[in-house]
């Protein structure tokens, strides 16, 4: 079993009265992209800036590779923040190298770097330009090259694909992708649930400061399963249909051009489901309804001691 890359224990932070962070635990594991999910103000942004060293905990402890969190690690974190960070009248290969500097590379890293990460994201051309000139879309690849230009083994990505059209959403999530694959360790905090579900393995949710639930995605989304299946039936037989109506609980019936459709709530052997309703017609399809990750944040926000219960 490979060590956590990075660890929480008990981490608590206040400003002033306001308790932002309240007692928080939890891992990042190596070659993984757990993303943090939680309304506005719910405290994810503290955790991303004590991860950063901007801010630090009142108390509790985060280690990076076994060690305890200090200054040298910044060099091995690459963090891209929700309002963006450039500067608009400098121009993109200024800012590049300028900020490759700051991470300790040498220009003719940096340029390399560049190079490479300008050909993935086919914007070769704008090395002159000005930021001013340049699209929010644009700009915001920009942000994403300067965040992984020094090939950070840590990099923590604050709402990645706001500003971007479908294509170039999917060409950045591509490329995340991609750097997980190669090693890094990512932790993305979005208010999308479908990038949830498409890019990340571990999901945290906070909830007013406070961890309510976390674990792998498709396993948070099992245990928020209601045993609720969803079947599609075509050649029906009308007697065997009004049997299957008396035995079990369908709703949502709908008649569309001789196919029916309903979900039943079932929990015990599908096998003998199956067989009653194999009786009532042609089986076109049979699906357990998962929730998505959409349904459970609004289910463990609106009843959080059950989201922590039900783990």
């Amino acid at each position: 079993i490979m060590s956590p890359v990075v660890e929480f224990y008990s981490v608590s932070k206040c400003f002033g009265s306001k308790l932002l962070v309240d007692n928080v635990s939890f891992k990042l594991n190596p070659k993984e992209i757990t993303t943090l999910i939680g309304q506005n103000g719910a405290g994810k942004t503290t955790f991303i800036r004590i991860i950063n060293q901007i801010t630090q905990a009142d108390s509790g402890e985060v280690f990076i590779n076994g060690e305890k969190l200090n200054p040298h690690h910044i060099k091995d974190i690459g963090y891209m923040p929700e309002e963006r960070g450039l500067y608009k009248n400098m121009t993109v290969g200024d800012q590049i190298l300028y900020f490759g500097a700051l991470k300790g590379m040498k220009k003719q890293d940096a340029l390399s770097q560049a190079k490479y990460w300008f050909d993935r994201l086919e914007i070769d051309q704008w090395w002159n330009k000005k930021l001013s000139e340049l699209s929010k879309g644009m700009a915001q690849k920009i942000q994403f090259v300067v965040t992984v230009l020094h090939q950070p083994k840590l990099l923590i990505l604050d709402e990645p694909f706001s500003g971007f059209d479908p294509v170039n959403a999917n060409l950045v999530k591509d490329q995340i992708l991609q750097l997980k694959e190669q090693g890094t360790t990512i932790i993305l905090s979005t208010h999308r649930m479908e990038s949830v579900e498409e890019l990340c393995d571990s999901v945290a949710l906070i909830n007013k400061s406070r961890k309510i639930l976390d674990g792998k995605v498709f396993e948070v989304r099992e245990k928020f399963k209601q045993n609720l299946f969803n079947v599609v039936l075509s050649d029906v037989n009308a007697e065997n249909l009004e049997t299957l109506k008396n035995q079990y609980q369908l709703v949502n019936i709908h008649d569309q051009h001789g196919l029916i459709s309903f979900d039943l709530n079932y929990n015990e052997d599908q096998n003998l489901l199956l067989n009653d309703l194999m009786k009532a017609g042609k089986i076109r399809s049979f699906d357990e309804k998962i929730p998505s990750m959409n349904e459970v944040f609004i289910t463990a926000v609106s009843s959080p001691q059950s989201a922590i219960s039900s783990l």
